[in-house]
């Protein structure tokens, strides 16, 4: 799920109150510059990854950005695939894992071309059994709440659908077996390695 803001104190509010995997974050916003968004998230403890794109090149804009809190600055014209590329590295690293492979037990995402196996087979997955899956493998062996992964899912703005989660959920096992994602009653879900 992906939310955006019109100007920067949109952003900056966004970025306090929502729990955000990571941000992008353009410098030249109306109302609040991206600098200052960025040093209003980092002194109210917000450790999202940043990445900041933006027109601005120089080593001064690139300083000030590093200086602020960013994680990775990226400059215009970029290609759509090196964002995306960069994001996935911010979430990975973010999540504690170093590679492009993650690891839970014989289920493997490469986060380097978005592809789940399991036992080293490809797994067949729809968008949203994808989305649920790559959340879980950031963060194995963790209780995830369903009001956590319904954010994550359809963010904050949407009515939280607990039904369809349930449904994700069990069509996962289906395919995983039953065994990889554990319900913790009243607490929530966890994938670990069987």
């Amino acid at each position: 799920m992906c939310d955006w803001a019109r100007d920067g104190t949109g952003g900056a509010h966004l970025g306090r109150y929502e729990p955000y995997d990571a941000a992008v974050l353009d410098l030249g916003l109306p109302e609040l510059d991206g600098i200052s968004v960025l040093r209003r998230w980092r002194s109210a403890g917000v450790k999202v990854p940043v990445l900041i794109l933006t027109a601005r090149d120089g080593w001064n804009d690139k300083l000030e950005g590093f200086r602020a809190g960013a994680d990775d600055y990226l400059t215009k014209p970029f290609r759509m695939d090196e964002v995306i590329l960069r994001l996935r590295a911010l979430i990975r690293r973010a999540a504690g894992h170093a590679t492009p492979l993650l690891n839970c037990g014989e289920l493997e995402l490469d986060t380097a071309h978005d592809r789940f196996t399991l036992s080293g087979q490809p797994l067949r997955l729809t968008a949203f059994e994808h989305q649920v899956l790559e959340y879980f493998i950031h963060h194995p062996n963790r209780v995830i709440s369903r009001s956590e992964l319904a954010d994550h899912l359809y963010g904050a703005d949407s009515s939280q659908d607990y039904n369809s989660l349930e449904v994700i959920v069990s069509r996962l096992r289906r395919k995983l077996g039953p065994e990889r994602i554990k319900t913790e009653r009243g607490r929530g879900y966890r994938l670990e390695a069987p």
